[in-house]
Parts: structure tokens; sequence; C-alpha cells
């Protein structure tokens, strides 16, 4: 198997693309400033991951602003602090401010020339629309969370790409899957039979960050610790 063998890479945007643990610690920093425990990145990622998962397993069609501003309220409770509802709302709209890693764009640039650019994320359409522009407007397809009605890992969610995708003209082992989160991409692609590269941007770091600890390690197919990595390889690929 190639990487040049595939006509769409599919792609998980928080966490791969864009840096949303750096966004999510800056936009947090209202709040973690008066909690009176010194609470370490990890700690503050890890409780986050706990509480986006559980709110979206609970309430899968809520807007993913208005997730994350419920995120905050439990957040708050967990840590002891006073919010007020604005606060949580505001942070609800700090996705566009979160920032793209830095080789994104150009990678995805580069890749755009070879294959169909397709985003599965857990997502709102207007929060994705400022994340969009930080990485230069290079996706073909998008496919968020709101159109779904439903959040990663669930089903549904690769269902709907997958038949979407198929509408036009782009079987399933035609694509490969693009990802960071283990919990959240891999481990369902691993269950639909989808090849995967994994994105791996905390290689630095331990644990999963804001991300859940999948049940069991996913299997993938590639791995590169930047998205500059991932089309470093496809050039070599085509230069052989």
């Amino acid at each position: 198997m190639n990487l040049t063998d595939f006509k769409a890479l599919t792609f998980d945007v928080y966490g791969t693309l864009i840096d949303w643990e750096s966004g999510m610690i800056a936009g947090l920093k209202p709040l973690t400033d008066r909690v009176g425990a010194d609470l370490s990145r990890d700690a503050i990622l890890e409780a986050h991951a706990f509480h986006e998962s559980t709110t979206q397993r609970h309430t899968p069609a809520k807007k993913y602003s208005e997730l994350l501003a419920v995120v905050y309220k439990r957040l708050a409770e967990e840590w002891g602090v006073t919010v007020r509802w604005d606060e949580c709302l505001a942070y609800g709209k700090s996705v566009q401010h979160w920032p793209a890693f830095d080789d994104s764009a150009e990678a995805l640039r580069y890749l755009g020339e070879h294959y169909k650019l397709v985003v599965l994320s857990n997502v709102d359409n207007v929060s994705f629309a400022h994340s969009n522009a930080k990485l230069g407007t290079p996706f073909h397809i998008v496919y968020t969370a709101e159109d779904i009605g439903s959040y990663k890992p669930a089903p549904a969610n690769f269902e709907y790409m997958l038949a979407n995708l198929k509408r036009l003209g782009i079987e399933q082992h035609e694509i490969l899957h693009t990802a960071e989160s283990m919990f959240h991409d891999h481990a369902p692609a691993n269950a639909f039979g989808l090849a995967n590269c994994w994105i791996y941007r905390r290689h630095d770091k331990e644990g999963f960050g804001a991300t859940m600890k999948p049940a069991e390690m996913p299997k993938y197919d590639w791995v590169f610790n930047s998205m500059a990595e991932l089309a470093a390889a496809h050039r070599n690929e085509l230069e052989r």
C-alpha cells in the first residue's frame, strides 16, 4: 500500500491541523487563573476531554460552540469557581482564535494538488469557517458534526461521510483517513476498515491530551509527527 494509491484524504481538523490544545489553554485562562490549586497543562486538557466527550455523548445535536460553553461551566464547577453564563458563551466562541499548526496550510496546499481534501470534524460550521480561513480554505468537501447531528467517534459520522463520498465517485478503499485522535478517529476508522494515517502531534508529550484514551490502541497504516512529514513522504513516493 502506497500513499499515492488513494483518491481522497479525509481529515480530522482539531488536533491535526489546528492546534486546539494551545487554543483551549488560552481560552480557559480566565477560568484557570481563578483556580486556587495549581493545574498542569495536561490536567486541564484531560478534564476538558472528559467533559467534552461526555457532553457530546449526551447531547449529540448541540452545536459545538454551545457545547463548549457547557464544558466551561462543568470545568468551573469541578474546580470550584463561580462563573457567569456569558463567560461560558465567550469560551464557546473561542474556536475562531485557535491557531493553525505552522506546517498545516502549506502541506494542505501541496496535498490538494493530488487528492480530494475532505473534512470530517466535530465542530459547527461557523466555527469551522474561521479555521478554514487560517488553513487557506483548501478543502473540497466539508462534513461537520452540525451537519450530521452527532459527534465522532459515533459511527453515524463515518457512515454519513462514506455515503456522501460514494455519491461523488469515491469508494471506501480510495480513502485515507488522516487524524491525530486515536479516540475520535482512528478507533472508528479501524471499525470501518478505512486505511488510516496518524499525525502524531503529541509525539513529544505523555498521555492523550485533549482527547479521551481509547479502550484499545487502534492500528494505523502510517504515522508522521507532522503534516509536513506526510507531504514529504508523498513527494518521495512520486520521485521514486
